[in-house]
């Protein structure tokens, strides 16, 4: 089954995000920081779909991109940063790294499941 994977240190964001996907019928699987999504996916975990936070302790959503793109399983897999950042600079350097969009905290129920079906059309959602 197809998942979305999201990245958050923030227990709040992570229940939020999760349960707006959840609700709208997708499958979905939580790491509370970068190196354990690694983690996940190098033990076999292929989303569909990645929403990373940027500022995360350790390695950052931008970073945890960067390493995604070199694994088979996530070279071509749609990522979004969520953020509270709005600076063209670090959409620059998002995009540089691989992210396919961005997302500015807070979201929107709507507008997060907006995102989704643009940039993850494939990505179905159980039938409810």
């Amino acid at each position: 089954m197809y998942r979305v994977l999201i990245v958050d240190d923030s227990p709040t964001i992570l229940a939020s995000m999760s349960g707006i996907l959840n609700s709208a019928g997708y499958a979905v699987e939580r790491a509370a920081n970068a190196e354990e999504a690694l983690k996940k996916i190098q033990s076999g975990l292929s989303p569909a779909l990645v929403i990373t936070d940027y500022h995360m302790p350790g390695m950052h959503g931008v970073q945890l991109i960067q390493e995604l793109r070199k694994l088979t399983q996530t070279r071509f897999t749609p990522m979004l940063v969520l953020t509270t950042e709005s600076q063209q600079e670090k959409r620059d350097e998002a995009r540089k790294a691989g992210a396919t969009g961005w997302l500015v905290k807070p979201v929107q129920a709507d507008k997060l499941l907006q995102v989704v079906r643009q940039v993850a059309p494939s990505l179905q959602a159980r039938a409810a």
